[in-house]
């Protein structure tokens, strides 16, 4: 099989390698699955480049990055039905604590990891549900219903913010976004009832005021540590900040008086470690939110797998708008 691999961290340039590996053969309860498509996530180009806090060198010789895909399953281990064989999938937690990842022609998984593609869902789709999607989707709902509450999703623009965007107004909630200045009518298109700049000096106010006075029942939050004191300022007693991301801020202080005496909860989301009943339940969302047609993936750029390199470069850099796929049958 044909892959991107690298041996050591560096920048996408010097470290990754097209390379001819061995095409496995799965083992018990595992598939093999020929891709057709690889999401390139921050995750990923984080992983590759060594920037994750404690890490000094790979877990392995040798690493196929990325965690997310879609394909079609080609061969069955024992325990797995034949009946899988052919079937369209997507896939989760593809590079999480593994060796081979999705930049690769197959990868062989196990099965409960190759969930099934609605046939009416694309391969492109498919390859935005693992980490951006689970992501969003577990992010707004949180295993509740939000019918009637107020979401503020901070970056509503990114990737995850814009399937957050869409998953908060299918299940009926009022949603309030911030973007930057260039990137606000993204959010819009994505259905947010309002948008608001994230740079703005009184944000917190403005918040508030778009809610009609009223305080936040949950938060989506991209930048935990940029943005705590305005979610402590925003957030109602009781309410939850659900934050997946604090890229720019690894160390926040917290004012932590605010937060006690509003009783808020702070969920600290790793999709790659959602508990096996909460990434169903979200699994499950998903598909019925793309069976009712209420949430689109949006791509900005494919590449095919030997400009792997330029797709890792085009998501360190700023302001795209969309997924980076590699299209792996080109």
């Amino acid at each position: 099989m044909q892959a991107m691999s690298y041996t050591r961290f560096g920048p996408a340039a010097d470290v990754l390698k097209k390379v001819t590996l061995h095409t496995p053969t799965p083992q018990s309860g595992e598939v093999l699955v020929e891709l057709a498509v690889s999401g390139v996530n921050p995750s990923d180009v984080k992983a590759r480049s060594g920037s994750r806090p404690g890490i000094t060198k790979p877990a392995f010789a040798q690493i196929v990055p990325h965690s997310d895909g879609a394909g079609i399953v080609v061969a069955v281990g024992d325990g797995v039905p034949r009946e899988r064989i052919g079937s369209r999938v997507w896939i989760w937690n593809g590079q999480w604590q593994r060796a081979l990842g999705t930049a690769s022609t197959h990868i062989c998984l196990p099965s409960e990891q190759a969930v099934t593609l609605p046939d009416n869902i694309s391969f492109n789709t498919g390859a935005n549900l693992g980490i951006p999607g689970l992501t969003a989707c577990h992010a707004v709902f949180g295993g509740d219903a939000i019918d009637g509450q107020t979401l503020l999703i901070q970056g509503g623009a990114g990737t995850v913010g814009l399937l957050a965007v869409q998953l908060a107004k299918w299940g009926g909630a009022h949603v309030i976004a911030t973007a930057s200045n260039n990137r606000m009518r993204a959010a819009q298109t994505a259905g947010a009832d309002v948008v608001l700049d994230y740079q703005a000096e009184d944000l917190s106010e403005q918040i508030i005021d778009a809610n009609g006075g009223k305080l936040i029942n949950r938060i989506i939050e991209v930048e935990f540590g940029l943005n705590v004191k305005v979610d402590s300022e925003v957030v109602e007693p009781n309410g939850t900040i659900a934050a997946y991301g604090s890229a720019q801020s690894m160390t926040p202080k917290l004012n932590f008086g605010p937060l006690l005496f509003k009783a808020v909860t702070i969920d600290v989301l790793l999709i790659y470690l959602l508990p096996n009943l909460q990434r169903n339940i979200a699994i499950e969302r998903l598909h019925d939110a793309l069976n009712q047609g209420a949430i689109k993936c949006p791509t900005a750029a494919i590449y095919s797998l030997d400009r792997c390199v330029e797709a890792h470069e085009a998501v360190e850099a700023a302001g795209r708008d969309g997924a980076i796929l590699l299209d792996l049958q080109t």
